[in-house]
């Protein structure tokens, strides 16, 4: 039991971090942590991180605090950036089975047909930074994700655009904005039961864009703010996240991006692997689930646990996101990562996939996703390997700033932890008591 009183003691010298941080951004140096960089520097043994306004200053070995600094000892332990938890709806939504609390798609119905396809529709002006899921996430080392825009019935393969959001509490997106785009099987019911269609309705799209079909004839599909907003992701534009798993649907995929110079990257990819090397020539981020490995449908006869380390082998760049209630379970995420290492994946694409390659295919590579001087000092201590699911986040910086390692899970826990004092679990003692 020596590993469980060794946590213990961890989680207790993170609760005296918290204390002995102050609020204000100052300056603030970490000393001997296992500091994985996710650059080109990999991971430095004994290394010391130097964070000032609300940045990375300096990486090393015994560097000098500043005076007034905060002095951090890891004591050996992992140091990471802070991970990247999938694409996600927090912030979007709250409890997925009432609808007034979920945001992240658009439906004007089938008696609008001329409106019904929306590239303009921003899912980032929903969101709403004092979401319960937020602390929830973020004290488990999840530092930021990509908001989706989803499909809807009544709406459109065009799902609309969404953004990066930094789980700090601030309400802004972070980059620019990824059009969402949903192909395949689960889509064919938005485009007349046809999985053909699809390309047909995509290729309009762009010649309307384009402005080969104008805004007044009987067949246009965009509105103006849809023609202008669709325009920006061509020619090698903004970032287009495409749902797709079949091989054959990602084939014509990389054919339609390459014909129309769009900029894409693949979420889902169950057969991805099939077309691993042509990704690779295209340079094309597949964000997949590592743990789909089964055919639920007909889409994914060719899963498998070894679709990240296939892809990464033949040179593609492999982020993770988790199919599913991705919202409430976004901190899972970084297990899933251990179960793509586990299934052939090297250890340090494991954590590239969860912090530099999303960083880097999503535009925000320049303040998120390593740890590296002038980058933002988002940061996580952990107690063990945080690709393990026995470890857990000491504590989270952002900004450099410590942030209060609590949630309603965790008040909730602490809550009905309290020893019985004659009343009901719900209520506290009462004063004086």
């Amino acid at each position: 039991m020596a590993g469980v009183g060794g946590l213990r003691k961890a989680v207790l010298t993170a609760a005296l971090l918290l204390t002995s941080f102050a609020a204000s951004a100052q300056d603030l140096l970490i000393r001997n942590a296992t500091v994985h960089t996710a650059t080109a520097q990999g991971s430095l043994q004994g290394a010391d991180v130097l964070i000032g306004n609300g940045q990375v200053r300096a990486i090393g070995k015994n560097l000098t605090a500043p005076a007034g600094a905060q002095v951090i000892e890891a004591e050996g332990r992992p140091l990471t950036p802070t991970l990247f938890g999938g694409i996600t709806e927090i912030g979007l939504e709250e409890v997925s089975g009432e609808k007034a609390t979920v945001d992240e798609t658009l439906a004007l119905g089938a008696d609008t047909k001329q409106m019904t396809v929306r590239p303009e529709f921003d899912v980032t002006l929903a969101y709403n930074p004092e979401s319960v899921l937020i602390p929830v996430t973020r004290i488990e080392g999840i530092g930021w994700t990509l908001l989706g825009a989803g499909t809807a019935t009544g709406g459109s393969i065009v799902a609309g655009q969404g953004g990066v959001m930094r789980l700090d509490g601030g309400p802004d997106p972070t980059g620019a904005r990824v059009l969402f785009v949903k192909l395949g099987g689960d889509a064919s019911g938005l485009t007349g039961n046809s999985r053909a269609a699809q390309w047909m309705i995509l290729d309009q799209l762009i010649a309307e864009a384009r402005g080969r079909i104008g805004p007044d004839s009987n067949a246009a599909l965009l509105t103006p703010a849809g023609r202008a907003t669709l325009a920006r992701y061509l020619d090698g534009g903004g970032r287009v996240m495409v749902g797709v798993d079949r091989a054959a649907d990602i084939r014509q995929l990389l054919r339609w991006s390459a014909r129309h110079n769009v900029r894409i990257a693949i979420a889902g990819g169950a057969e991805a692997w099939k077309l691993a090397p042509q990704l690779a020539a295209a340079k094309v981020p597949v964000f997949v689930d590592p743990l789909a490995n089964l055919p639920g449908d007909f889409d994914q006869i060719g899963a498998t646990m070894e679709n990240a380390a296939r892809l990464r082998a033949a040179g593609v760049p492999v982020g993770f996101s988790q199919s599913g209630d991705a919202s409430h379970n976004a901190r899972k995420v970084r297990q899933l990562a251990g179960n793509a290492v586990a299934a052939g994946l090297p250890w340090a694409d494991g954590l590239a996939g969860l912090t530099r390659v999303p960083a880097e295919a999503l535009g925000v590579s320049s303040e998120l996703g390593s740890i590296a001087p002038g980058r933002r000092a988002d940061l996580v201590l952990w107690s063990g390997d945080p690709l393990e699911v026995s470890s857990v986040a000491l504590q989270v910086w952002m900004n450099g700033r410590a942030i209060e390692m609590r949630s309603r899970q965790t008040e909730l826990r602490d809550r009905y932890l309290r020893p019985d004092n004659g009343m009901p679990r719900a209520y506290p003692a009462p004063t004086g008591r």
